[in-house]
């Protein structure tokens, strides 16, 4: 392992001389593609530096248990157990690393977000997903634009679609997909009764033109006039544009920029993450063992996740974390989430690595 490990090691030195070539800081393409390498092998080669580190200290520490001074070797003592102990959390930080990466973790994030059963409680509710997905990438310093909206007259949205851009958006997101559901008295019932609705979010990594490859013959685009908000351009120009992919039956419209071409350039990015994402569903069902491993892979067919506002409860229901935060979640606060689902899936790959 550690000879992988150091092999990796000399890759990580040679990306950084790399990236301050010239040629290379001039080629914007060239250094994005080795830039992103270097971030995914950053984390594991500090935890290796400092393995090592931990290790020369050890021996250090050893050879003070020879000294003749008994106060000098009960320090070393003390100091022993800490490192010992630090050796041993390191080695499982670094198995973790080791475990195969999802290409897609450093991209980008097309998220979607549609209304379900519910009515106008439903997309009251995929209203406040998407505030909390906003305020969730903020802290991250990531950048949200919507791509297609169509607003409830309530308020909220029957379906957002946005795209997520900043390091590690899809790593942090990708577990999100699946049916969110909703228990809380609507503002407009009288009695004070619950009422239950649901929405669906899907998370999707940014095709990039290097993932697929579309023929232009098998795309019919339309561009017709823009409606809903916007003044009078929105009712006299042929702005928005709908592009379907023939083979697929996947239909996209966009109208959210006063430009076809915009509209178009949008349009497309969210036609190949939903073509690309097929493709890898599709994949993972041919591969997976059993169910288990699908709703690994990102399964969007099931509920997983439980917002109960009457007792300010999160249930996510696959790994059966409750939280009683609810305020706090909606406000953004879900990176405790995220992190123990990503952990989750982890120690689940680990152990079907070591069955192997």
């Amino acid at each position: 392992m550690f000879e992988k490990i150091a092999e990796l090691e000399r890759r990580f030195e040679e990306l950084e001389s790399l990236m301050s070539d010239p040629e290379v800081l001039a080629n914007q393409a060239e250094f994005r593609k080795l830039s992103r390498e270097h971030s995914g092998l950053a984390e594991l080669i500090a935890a290796y530096r400092e393995y090592k580190k931990v290790l020369a200290d050890i021996e250090g520490n050893k050879e003070l248990l020879k000294e003749p001074d008994q106060e000098m070797r009960e320090m070393a003592e003390a100091e022993l157990e800490s490192l010992e102990e630090r050796r041993t959390a390191l080695e499982a930080e670094i198995k973790v690393l080791l475990l195969p990466k999802d290409p897609n973790d450093d991209k980008n994030v097309i998220l979607e977000i549609r209304a379900g059963t519910g009515g106008d409680e439903s997309a009251l509710f995929a209203g406040d997903l998407f505030r909390m997905y906003t305020r969730y990438a903020e802290t991250n310093r990531w950048r949200v634009e919507i791509i297609s909206a169509s607003e409830s007259e309530k308020g909220g949205f029957k379906e957002v679609v946005a795209l997520v851009e900043g390091i590690g958006a899809y790593a942090k997101l990708k577990y999100e997909s699946g049916t969110h559901r909703v228990q809380r008295v609507p503002e407009t019932e009288a009695q004070g009764r619950i009422h239950t609705s649901a929405c669906t979010v899907a998370v999707l990594p940014e095709a990039e033109d290097i993932d697929i490859d579309i023929n232009p013959a098998d795309l019919k685009v339309d561009v017709y006039r823009s409606s809903g908000a916007g003044g009078q351009h929105v009712n006299t120009t042929d702005s928005a544009v709908r592009i379907t992919h023939i083979p697929t039956g996947v239909v996209v419209a966009c109208q959210e920029e006063r430009s076809q071409i915009k509209n178009r350039a949008k349009a497309m990015k969210v036609l190949k993450s939903r073509i690309l994402d097929s493709m890898v569903m599709e994949q993972n069902a041919r591969l997976a063992a059993d169910r288990k491993s699908q709703v690994g892979s990102g399964d969007r067919s099931e509920r997983i996740r439980t917002y109960n506002f009457p007792q300010g409860r999160m249930t996510d229901h696959r790994i059966g974390l409750t939280l009683y935060r609810l305020d706090s979640i909606m406000a953004g606060d879900i990176a405790e989430i995220t992190d123990t689902l990503r952990t989750h899936y982890q120690m689940e790959a680990l152990q079907a690595q070591s069955e192997m």
